[in-house]
């Protein structure tokens, strides 16, 4: 009994301590050379990382979003070199395709190449994807493996390295144009064309849009946009249609602008948690996207008042924080399987909790304590009828957990698995016109978030979700619908308002039990 136990043990400590290089058996075996082309935005490295890419007889680019991955995608096509797309929602497969351009969670771990790109490598300090970054880096198969990325990676790069005991390079890249922190603010009534506007929350950025169309023609751009939908004005803003753009920090990765002067509405943001002033990286990153370089011969950067841009000047002229070790770590579904196995459960909530407390690895590493992850593993752990395979992939899904519209979708995908019933896409809204509140445009953005998640589990499962096309051709309709409401110069209303009634007879005017939505979705009992 005693041996069953020892033995038991020791294949539990054997799982606990893993070295995370043994996990990527084909990179082990390939001698490869890693580099790291490091330097602030708009120096160029991207481009001679892509021109590597092309001079490669074959190779991957790994971006950190599919607005990327399809725009070096085009690139690479447009050089004349068959190029298959691959994100987490679709597939561009070209039978003749030398090169891949895929988002960086759907690496092929067992497809050799000469050349592998890992754009945005700084990342890897993400809560939530970082482990993706660490992946990449340990087990690209490529002879070559080319990171970008800025300064503040430089030394988690390394460690990394040396860690695999793999050679390293580093090729500097300096910025191509100037960039400067004007001496006096900028008001809104002074803004001028070429100017982007940063604000940090939806809200914010469509009333600023609302004032500034007075004056002038405006592109708006935030996270909750769709891709399609950010390169669509951010399009109109290159292109002239527009003079101005408001943007979160939405545009400090994956969008190529004409900007000439970066202008600070606020210095603070709310990070999920609380208001807090902007950090040296965040302002940096923003602001290397004025000036940039074929448009403009300097870049500027201000902020309304005085007092936004004192913190603004400190943050821009700090050095950046260096990222540090330990880096984040996801459990493969290996891992996960063994687990249950040992701890005699099958309940993903217990088995990640374990994990993230238990794991330990051989170099700079740490278990991911995923948040999305956790909160959804609880919901999966409800359907008994789900394997522990596929709550563990369902757990990984794009989902917005504060959306019902999101919630509700993702339930009944759920069932359907369950079932092993198809599912046909089904619209949650009807679109009229244009959107006249932010609650209408705020639907049709969680509208677009629902079809990209039924195209990731059509991607994972087509026998069950069985209408991509449709759900596809449906994401084009709410696109225009969301564009074209951007274009408004209208304001939106901030809430539904309904109408009150006069009172008959003198009476007392009955109140509705008709609940009122509100634009802040926590506050929303549904749709």
């Amino acid at each position: 009994m005693k041996k069953e136990n020892l033995s038991w043990k020791e294949s539990l400590n054997a799982l606990l301590n893993c070295d995370l290089k043994s996990l990527f058996p084909l990179a082990r075996e390939l001698d490869r050379k890693l580099y790291f082309f490091v330097g602030p935005t708009n120096s160029g490295k991207t481009y001679k990382a892509m021109q590597e890419l092309i001079a490669a007889d074959c190779g991957i680019y790994l971006a950190p979003l599919r607005l990327l991955a399809l725009e070096n995608y085009h690139y690479l096509r447009e050089h004349d070199i068959p190029t298959s797309l691959i994100t987490g929602e679709e597939e561009r497969l070209d039978e003749d395709a030398s090169h891949i351009c895929s988002t960086i969670e759907m690496i092929n771990y067992s497809l050799e190449v000469d050349v592998a790109v890992i754009d945005e490598v700084q990342m890897i300090e993400d809560p939530d994807r970082g482990w993706a970054w660490v992946n990449a880096v340990v087990g690209a198969p490529a002879s070559k493996v080319i990171m970008t990325g800025s300064v503040n990676a430089l030394e988690a790069v390394k460690k990394i390295a040396a860690y695999l005991g793999e050679e390293l390079e580093v090729v500097k890249f300096k910025r191509k144009t100037p960039l400067k922190v004007l001496e006096h603010p900028i008001p809104l009534s002074h803004l001028k064309p070429k100017s982007a506007l940063i604000a940090f929350s939806r809200t914010d950025v469509l009333n600023l849009k609302a004032k500034l169309s007075k004056k002038h023609r405006v592109s708006v751009i935030y996270g909750n946009l769709s891709p399609e939908v950010r390169e669509e004005e951010a399009r109109r803003f290159r292109e002239g249609d527009s003079d101005i753009v408001v943007a979160t920090d939405a545009i400090a990765m994956g969008l190529n602008l004409p900007i000439k002067t970066i202008v600070f509405s606020t210095d603070r943001k709310f990070d999920g948690e609380k208001k807090r002033p902007l950090t040296p990286n965040e302002v940096i990153q923003i602001s290397g996207r004025a000036g940039r370089y074929g448009h403009h011969e300097s870049g500027q950067i201000s902020a309304i008042n005085n007092h936004i841009l004192k913190h603004i000047k400190e943050a821009f002229h700090s050095p950046l924080p260096t990222i540090k070790p330990p880096f984040r770590v996801k459990a493969t579904t290996e891992q996960i399987l063994s687990l249950s196995e040992h701890l005699k459960t099958t309940n993903l909530h217990k088995i990640l909790k374990y994990y993230s407390k238990h794991m330990n690895f051989n170099g700079p590493f740490i278990a991911a304590n995923i948040s999305t992850m956790i909160e959804l593993s609880k919901i999966l752990d409800k359907k008994r009828e789900l394997s522990l395979e596929e709550k563990y992939m369902l757990s990984g899904a794009p989902v917005t957990t504060k959306s019902p519209l999101m919630m509700r979708a993702f339930l009944e995908y759920v069932d359907a698995i369950i079932k092993k019933t198809p599912i046909r896409y089904k619209p949650s809204i009807k679109l009229k016109g244009v959107a006249k509140s932010e609650f209408e445009l705020l639907k049709a953005e969680d509208e677009l978030k629902k079809i990209s998640l039924y195209m990731w589990l059509a991607y994972k499962m087509p026998d069950i979700f069985i209408d991509r096309e449709v759900a596809e051709g449906y994401r084009g309709v709410v696109n225009r619908y969301c564009e074209n409401s951007l274009k408004q110069k209208r304001v939106l209303k901030s809430r539904t308002v309904t109408k009150k009634r006069e009172p008959r007879n003198n009476q007392t005017p009955k109140r509705s039990n008709k609940p009122r939505y509100r634009q802040n979705r926590r506050r929303s009992k549904g749709w």
